[in-house]
């Protein structure tokens, strides 16, 4: 009896220790939105972006967070420079080059320009209708971001 005790214990305590962050496509959206409404964290960036590449080694790798995000929310991981279309609330994105091998995707214009510009990493929090609510353009650490989980929770 304590030996399946233990291993009963051994196996919740690693199963929330190896707890992923799960993220979504902007196409899974829709149908998750009709099961259950809840607010839409994107996580815009760019592999090139030292802050961006930080925000997912540290914040995104915080248990705590982890746990608010796949409960709460829906967490999308969108690179800016991804090059496929992207079909969202009924419209299609498309890439825009804008030179040899440099552009932007529209979809990331949309949800992240911010005073005309864009600049990375951008947090962009939608709400059940897809409208959106909260923009920031910097990089968020542990502490911060809990902070803005625990506002947005309201």
């Amino acid at each position: 009896m304590k030996k399946l005790l233990l291993l009963i214990v051994f196996l919740l305590i690693t199963s929330t220790a190896f707890c992923q962050l799960q993220s979504r496509t902007f196409e899974e959206i829709d149908s998750l939105q009709q099961i259950q409404r809840r607010k839409i964290i994107v996580f815009i960036h760019t592999n090139w972006c030292q802050f961006c590449q930080r925000m997912k080694t540290t914040t995104f790798k915080n248990q705590e967070i982890i746990e608010k995000l796949n409960s709460n929310f829906y967490f999308i991981d969108f690179n800016a420079e991804e090059k496929r279309d992207i079909t969202f609330h009924n419209q299609t994105f498309k890439y825009k080059p804008s030179g040899s091998n440099v552009g932007v995707h529209e979809l990331a214009l949309q949800l992240g320009t911010i005073n005309n510009q864009i600049v990375y990493p951008v947090l962009c929090v939608l709400n059940e209708q897809n409208e959106i609510i909260f923009q920031y353009s910097n990089y968020l650490s542990p502490k911060d971001f809990k902070v803005l989980l625990e506002n947005l929770e309201k």
